[in-house]
């Protein structure tokens, strides 16, 4: 498990720059301001300056931790707990007919900073965005029977 926030000396020289450079760690620290939304111990929450709709959260642990598969499931928990309270924050302060909450994990999947975050975007009727994911579609049932099966022969607990 790769916890970037609290190093320890036998971590390499890379890790170390990459917690260093972290945008989001430094929007912890306060290096850098940041419109915060919401604050606990262990997470925080903040107006993503580059939004796909006004009102638009992230949503992140205090520590460094990337990729998802990689953090702590307590972690995890902790941000979807806050990711549905600004969800209704969003639904009940800012009036959004419906909410997006998304976690890109990986480059492939549109991942930009490298520190495990939650989108929370609000969603209004007349908001203009509208996702371009385009079905695909499998051969046969058989197809996805095995695919599930690859993942199923991986799953941990």
């Amino acid at each position: 498990m790769k916890n970037h926030g609290n190093i320890r000396p036998k971590e390499s020289n890379r890790w170390i720059k990459i917690v260093n450079n972290c945008i989001f760690c430094k929007i912890v620290k306060k290096e850098i301001p940041a419109t915060i939304v919401y604050e606990d111990e262990h997470t925080l929450a903040f107006m993503d300056i580059g939004p796909i709709v006004k009102g638009h959260v992230l949503v992140i642990p205090k520590t460094h931790y990337d990729p998802l598969t990689e953090t702590p499931d307590e972690i995890v928990a902790q941000l979807h707990t806050v990711a549905k309270r600004i969800a209704q924050a969003q639904i009940d302060g800012l009036g959004a007919d419906g909410v997006n909450i998304m976690q890109n994990n990986g480059a492939a999947a549109g991942q930009e900073v490298p520190h495990i975050h939650v989108h929370v975007i609000p969603r209004f009727t007349d908001d203009g965005h509208h996702w371009n994911w385009a079905a695909k579609k499998y051969d046969d049932f058989e197809e996805m029977a095995e695919l599930a099966e690859k993942m199923l022969s991986s799953f941990h607990l």
